[in-house]
């Protein structure tokens, strides 16, 4: 496949080189000159210039590109770009770095196909490894809802029970089940929870330690705060 990404700094060259790595083409734009000469010594093709300018995409190939990821920290910038790219025919994708209020937040989301969160992304593998080995964030659903996936243990209060006597917080709800070494899928009310099984768990973070006490069998710890 074929990608335009405006931005080649640390987003933007890293993405870069992973879709490269796996065999596709990439045209990376980008306005600071020692950036641009960057990551032309990486190997990456580059035009120099401001991405939210039609012209500028037309020179990095955008009527034949399949995808185009606005990575700039300029979220004006991005917006303005996803639009003409919209108008080729792209798949955009948008870069936020702040979680902005909801109103924006969907202003945003209803107008291009996916937008990102560099900075949460990579603060679910800090909270993972924060959170230790049982308990694993999955997604940031909102600032107060997460995804979490719990292994139960020995010590679970739930092991030898079913699913349907698995009994939540209010503000939690059972996504997905697997037995140990199985992949998730939908939840069945008879299955027995052992030492070993998973559970994916949509859950306030309120009640995060909560739940970890349940289903793992833990202590109740603070509940590591939002990205």
């Amino acid at each position: 496949m074929r990608f335009v990404i405006i931005g080649a700094g640390r987003v933007g060259s890293r993405t870069a080189r992973v879709l490269t790595r796996e065999g596709h083409e990439v045209t990376l734009v980008e306005a600071d000159e020692s950036v641009a000469d960057r990551a032309r010594k990486e190997g990456y093709e580059v035009i120099v210039g401001d991405g939210a300018r039609e012209s500028v995409l037309e020179e990095a190939g955008i009527a034949d590109a399949d995808a185009f990821g606005a990575l700039t920290s300029d979220l004006n910038a991005n917006f303005a770009a996803c639009m003409i790219a919209k108008h080729h025919g792209c798949r955009t994708v948008l870069r936020i770095d702040a979680d902005y209020r909801e109103g924006i937040y969907r202003k945003y989301a209803e107008e291009v196909d996916e937008i990102i969160y560099p900075e949460r992304l990579g603060a679910l593998g800090a909270k993972n490894a924060l959170l230790g080995g049982n308990i694993r964030a999955i997604a940031d659903i909102a600032q107060n809802l997460q995804v979490v996936e719990l292994t139960v243990q020995d010590g679970s209060p739930m092991r030898g029970y079913t699913i349907s006597e698995l009994e939540l917080p209010a503000d939690a709800t059972l996504l997905a089940f697997g037995k140990e070494g199985e992949p998730l899928a939908i939840p069945s009310p008879d299955e027995s929870l052992e030492a070993g099984d998973r559970l994916a768990v949509l859950a306030d973070f309120d009640v995060l330690g909560d739940v970890r006490q349940l289903i793992v069998g833990e202590a109740a710890a603070p509940a590591v705060g939002g990205a």
